[in-house]
Formats: C-alpha cells, structure tokens, sequence
C-alpha cells in the first residue's frame, strides 16, 4: 500500500480493463475452480482470527520511518523489536511497503527486510504491502519470495501494487523506462508471467517453459526432489477501483489503502465484493484496509505526533521530501491557509489519541466498512513512540501476551 498508489491504480480504465485483464489471467493459477491447481494456498493462510475484544484480526504495516537525528539503522532495529513485539501480541501479519527516493523511508528492499525480520519471529505472517510490480521483473520476484518462503515456510504474503512507490523520476529510473504509465498499463500481464514462475506452469511452447524461479516447484519434480509446490498466496492492493475488481474477479485477497484514499475506501470494497468470484484460493471475498493509526498516553501528545505526520505528508506532496520531523520542528513551522487546509485535510483520517479514542475509532471503522481485517500503520519521529502505540492498541483489545 505504498504511498503513490492512487495515481497508477486511476491511470487505467475501470471495468472493462479490469474484466479484461481477469479473462487473460484465468487458467494461469491466479484464478482457478480446482482445489487441486497449482499453487493452491490454504485460506488460513489469509484468513486470521480476532484476539481479545479486537472485531477482526490486527496487522502492521510498516515503512520503516526515519526521524530527523535518527538513522537507517536506528529504523531498521525498530522494525524488528515491532515485529517481535507485534507477534507475542497476537498480530496475525506484519507487512513492509516498497517506497524509494524517500529519506524518512527506509523500505525501499521488502524483500530483505523481511529475510531479516523472518529471523527474528517464528509465527506471525511476514509480507508485502506490497512490492509495486512494475518497478520489477516477475522471475526476480518471484525468486526473492520463494527464497523467502523457504527461510519461513507457510509465513510469507506477497502483496502486490500498480504504483511506482516513488516519483516519476525515481520510477523511470528503476523500470530503465521514460514512460511511466508503461508498467502500470502491463499489470495484468506482469501478473499472470510472475504466477507462472511462482507456480512453475508455463505451457508448453511458451518462450519460458525451461526457465524456473528458483527456490521453487521445479525442486520437487526434479528427480530425488522433495521441494513442497506451496508458494506465498498473492494480495491484490490498491486504492481506488481497478484492483479492487480485478482482485475480485480472480478471487484473490484485497488489500486497499484506506491510509491515503479513504474517500474511496467504501466503494472499492463494495466493488471487490460484487465482482468476486470464489477460486482455489478464497470461497469467499477477503478484504483488509490499511490504517493509520497513533496511540498515545494522552491527547494532546497523540496530536503533536499526528501533526509532525501531516507536515511529513505535507513536504513529499509538495516535492519536499526529508527525514520525519520531531513534534518540535512541525510546530515550529509557519503554514499558509491552503498548506493548512491540506495538512487538517490528511490529519483528519488518522485515527489517533489515547488508547481508548482508537478503540472507539477503529471500532467504528470496522463497522462502517466491514473490513475482514485492520491493518495498522504508525508514524512518529522516534522509534519508541511507534512501539508505545501498537503497544496501547493491543492492551486496549486485551490481546494476549506472550
């Protein structure tokens, strides 16, 4: 659910395009009817379970924020210790988002993240949200997650975007590609090429049918293989429309930003689930939102730390991207009526303030969109301060401790 989703995810046609694209897919192990095809995913390993008083099962999204004065490594060891705190707290996954050319991000490499973070946990499902499709070649991806589903089997997710994560610029540099819009245009067909790979199915005749991703099923069917033909269920994400349907289409798990779309949050999931069609991999739709989110020990801190968000917001939407301000440094800056406007406008759907507020909060979000799942994303300018929030919104549902 990377931040530069809704433009790429608008940029393509509606229906038609979505309809299209999941008629090229079918057959392809993405969208199937047999229990039996290749890649099958069981569906609890998309389906979590509620703990304590929480409505739906709780996750973690994470960009790995750095704050001014803090350093990549300082974020990177904050990672880890919310990943190892998030799982004795019965957070069912915890996934990182592809962000690039970002100074306060330091998510740019999902997949070694999570190899590190996959050894630091052993329960809770590792993924991403997402690796943005386009700024990569299939068998590339589907090698990194295969190799990360054999550090840790049956705990992986492969969440899947149409952004760039970044700025145009950043985004014809990492695709060697003036044009833009040229991947996000080819989503489909990137799609169904990286779930050959995953599945090792190519048809005979095709240009790749000789060429595995591996690790991968190959290993199994070589002679003296034992190698297990499970690989990571793949998400769709998105922000607006055409994922939403096109993940409904294929009876794929949805994944939407309400983090940055809210406005669109309703009527993509009202999409998804009228377009779903049950596959080998769900009977039924199943779909989660990211939220942002930020506990504190008192109202007035939960607001410092959400303004310094909206000026952090403020500054990579105006072309200003730098290290997330401390409370001290967004208080300190002198803003116009529309930089204002923009920030209360951002601000607004952050649910934030004592643990009790976010409860309250996330309940009612639950209840207004009938997401199957909450996936939570903080942001503050120290470590310490995203740990105390997750930490607060556990102890508010009464998760279980370790």
């Amino acid at each position: 659910m990377a931040a530069d989703e809704t433009a790429a995810d608008e940029a393509t046609p509606g229906a038609a395009a979505a309809d299209g694209a999941a008629t090229a897919l079918t057959g392809t192990g993405t969208a199937g009817t047999g229990p039996e095809a290749a890649g099958a995913v069981a569906a609890d390993e998309i389906r979590g379970a509620a703990r304590g008083s929480a409505p739906v099962p709780l996750s973690v999204l994470d960009l790995v924020t750095v704050g001014s004065g803090r350093t990549a490594t300082d974020a990177l060891r904050t990672s880890v210790e919310l990943a190892k705190f998030t799982e004795s707290r019965g957070f069912h996954r915890y996934w990182v988002a592809e962000h690039h050319s970002m100074p306060g991000v330091a998510s740019s490499s999902p997949a070694v993240i999570l190899a590190h973070l996959a050894a630091h946990t052993e329960r809770i499902r590792l993924g991403s949200g997402g690796v943005m499709l386009p700024n990569h070649a299939p068998l590339v991806i589907a090698e990194q997650f295969g190799t990360l589903e054999a550090l840790a089997p049956h705990r992986i997710d492969l969440g899947l975007g149409r952004a760039p994560g970044t700025d145009g610029a950043t985004a014809a540099a990492l695709r060697r590609s003036a044009t833009l819009n040229e991947g996000a245009d080819d989503f489909p067909e990137q799609l169904a090429e990286l779930t050959r790979f995953l599945d090792d199915d190519f048809p005979d005749g095709h240009r790749y049918r000789r060429i595995h991703a591996i690790p991968g099923p190959v290993q199994g069917t070589s002679p003296g293989g034992v190698q297990s033909s499970h690989r990571p269920p793949v998400w769709l994400l998105g922000s607006s429309g055409f994922s939403a349907r096109l993940a409904g289409l294929l009876g794929l798990p949805f994944a939407f930003a309400h983090h940055f779309s809210a406005q669109n949050t309703v009527p993509a999931l009202d999409l998804y689930r009228e377009s779903f069609r049950p596959s080998e991999v769900l009977a039924e739709p199943y779909a989660l939102i990211g939220v942002s989110v930020l506990a504190a020990d008192d109202e007035r801190e939960a607001r410092r730390q959400v303004l310094a968000t909206g000026v952090n917001m403020l500054r990579l939407r105006t072309g200003r991207p730098g290290l997330f301000p401390s409370p001290e440094e967004a208080e300190g800056i002198e803003l116009g009526p529309m930089e204002r406007e923009f920030i209360d406008s951002w601000t607004a759907n952050i649910v934030h303030g004592t643990a009790d507020e976010v409860r309250t909060g996330l309940d009612d979000l639950h209840k207004r969109t009938g997401a199957d799942e909450l996936m939570l994303t903080s942001h503050a300018h120290r470590g310490e301060l995203r740990l105390r929030s997750y930490e607060l919104v556990a102890d508010a549902y009464g998760l279980p401790t370790a």
